[in-house]
């Protein structure tokens, strides 16, 4: 009987012998196949180029490829001190107003989650060495009442943006050491996933634009037309009077480890109203390991309408700061 058992463990043995020699077969030109993938991603992103070049590969020496996740805005962490909360969010749209007030505080936190990915490019023929991108981003931004014990510490809104952006390389000076790098189209979703009441939402076709210059300063300007909805089921008529119709935004590198951002947002009618937001952003180090590591140190001063859907009409000014993520 033992030497049976002896008999047939053998072949048993070789065979699994065998089986870890074909999987390292197969296993080691596939690591070196993916080795060779990630070593080409970091390169794109690092290759020569324009700062708005390398954000939206418009080169064929900063293409990362199709269906890799890239950062979009800014992923952020947040703790958030205002002047107000809106504890009651009003629509001129019927039965959309809330009826009671939430004891919601003043004081919370913020979450932003930001992605997007190249679905396609060389859509439309361009200048050589130069491509365009089909771009698909979704952007998640919650309000989280973490100081508020009593209520279990909610969220208190979260809004949900995925967008569908077209963009095309162009090479255009426009003056005070810009040069125009693209030029784009995007279909834009914006609601907060919840029900009367509290429902918010609206759809946008946006048409942007963006320039920059040697030194890495960066302008991109946006103008959107609000599609229409049927009157019945429209949330938030009023909207884009508040929010705004059009945004210009601007990035200055002072110095390799600091960067101010501004964005005005405006609703291009008489009354003005819109928001502004400041942001300084602190490069907390450089690694030889990693010269373009994207973690931030973030301080950040919004005023105005519209941080958030449910706010959309609710004025409110407030200081923000913790740490961002911003382009991986």
């Amino acid at each position: 009987m033992t030497s049976r058992l002896t008999h047939h463990r053998l072949p048993l043995g070789w065979a699994v012998r065998c089986a870890v020699w074909l999987m390292l077969a197969i296993a080691m030109p596939l690591t070196a196949q993916a080795a060779e993938v990630v070593n080409l991603a970091r390169d794109c992103k690092t290759r020569a180029g324009s700062t708005l070049s390398h954000f939206w590969e418009l080169s064929t020496a900063n293409d990362c490829d199709t269906f890799r996740l890239r950062g979009y805005k800014p992923v952020s962490v947040m703790g958030v001190f205002s002047d107000g909360v809106n504890k009651q969010p009003l629509s001129t749209a019927a039965n959309r107003s809330a009826t009671t007030s939430q004891d919601y505080q003043r004081h919370e936190g913020l979450l932003q989650l930001s992605i997007r990915t190249k679905l396609a490019t060389g859509l439309l023929p361009a200048d050589p060495g130069r491509t365009d991108g089909l771009w698909f981003g979704y952007t998640q931004k919650s309000f989280w009442q973490v100081f508020s014990r009593g209520l279990s510490r909610p969220f208190r809104t979260t809004d949900h943006e995925p967008e569908l952006a077209y963009i095309y390389p162009v090479e255009a000076a426009v003056g005070m050491g810009f040069t125009a790098r693209y030029a784009g189209l995007s279909l834009n979703h914006q609601s907060n996933g919840q029900a009367a009441p509290y429902s918010r939402s609206w759809n946008r076709v946006i048409l942007m634009a963006g320039a920059d210059r040697a030194d890495g300063s960066q302008l991109n300007v946006r103008i959107w037309k609000r599609m229409s909805e049927n009157p019945s089921s429209d949330d938030n008529p009023d909207i884009a009077n508040y929010i705004g119709r059009a945004e210009v935004s601007a990035l200055w590198p002072v110095n390799p480890k600091n960067s101010l951002g501004l964005s005005v947002r405006h609703n291009l009618r008489r009354e003005g109203h819109g928001s502004g937001t400041v942001d300084w952003y602190i490069r907390p180090g450089v690694t030889l390991s990693n010269p373009n590591a994207g973690l931030r140190y973030h301080l950040q001063l919004f005023s105005g309408h519209g941080d958030s859907l449910a706010s959309y009409n609710f004025k409110r000014t407030s200081l923000r700061f913790g740490v961002s993520l911003v382009d991986w």
